[in-house]
């Protein structure tokens, strides 16, 4: 993980290595959301930082390919644009091998599993297993959450060099998500370096009152951690000592037997 970029606050400028409409096609894209599932027009220029004209060429384009749908006011994307995260999913053997090992330590801990991977200053679920909706937020493959208040960020965040680990702290907004939520730099980067030691990651209601979570690494054939694996439970069924006393063996020995499906498959 120590060798993926930041991303820059500088925005990139076209060139031979850089497609203007690409990007801005990207962007349009990113506008839509479970918050904006239906847009207009000047909606999606507006979120998108487009003109009108700019954005109806480039919803118009994804309408033609099938990435979007319209019905002459409002644009909407189609089941089509799941093609493209799929890509990613379907590039990466470690999904294919993951979801049995999630299941059974679903089944062993009666706790939700997750899985994600770390995307400049956030982590992206990659996978999951439910046992209790146990969050108020609709988290699924795909959603997004700050690195620096969930067990996988931290544990993730630790992989990385430490100037590269406060370059991402740095480049989030580091607000108190609840009244537990560490929002300095120095106990954040306290909390990360704990977790490089130990091996794993607990986050005790930092990111939602009620929810507890624990986090262990997942390795590559290099020895890189490529991902994270984590149970949630809540705060009146579970405490953190019992959740680490009872959990935390299963957890790392899922995502230890995880690691070497991996180097069998000499997977980078």
């Amino acid at each position: 993980m120590a060798n993926i970029a930041t991303r820059s606050d500088a925005a990139p400028q076209p060139g031979d290595s850089y497609v203007q409409s690409f990007a801005r096609g990207l962007q349009v894209i990113r506008t839509f959301s479970a918050a904006t599932p239906e847009q207009t027009l000047s909606e999606v220029a507006a979120r998108g930082g487009l003109t009108r004209a700019g954005a109806r060429r480039i919803l118009l384009t994804l309408q033609t390919l099938g990435y979007v749908h319209s019905d002459g006011k409002l644009f909407r994307l189609t089941p089509r644009i799941l093609d493209l995260g799929f890509a990613y999913l379907s590039s990466m053997p470690i999904w294919n091998i993951a979801e049995p090992v999630m299941e059974r330590l679903a089944d062993q801990t009666g706790e939700s599993c997750s899985a994600a991977v770390l995307d400049g200053h956030e982590i992206v679920y990659v996978m999951r297993v439910h046992t209790h909706k146990i969050l108020s937020l609709n988290l699924g493959v795909g959603s997004r959450l700050p690195a620096y208040c969930t067990s996988m960020g931290r544990l993730l965040l630790a992989g990385l060099p430490d100037a590269e680990a406060e370059s991402r702290l740095r480049a989030s907004e580091l607000k108190a998500r609840t009244r537990h939520t560490l929002t300095g730099p120095d106990a954040l980067m306290r909390e990360i370096r704990r977790a490089r030691e130990q091996g794993w990651c607990l986050v005790d209601q930092e990111l939602e009152e009620g929810l507890i979570s624990m986090a262990a690494p997942v390795f590559s054939a290099a020895g890189e951690i490529v991902a994270a694996l984590n149970i949630s439970g809540q705060a009146n069924r579970t405490d953190p000592a019992a959740m680490q006393r009872e959990m935390l063996p299963a957890l790392r020995e899922a995502a230890q037997t995880i690691s070497r499906l991996l180097r069998a498959r000499g997977t980078r």
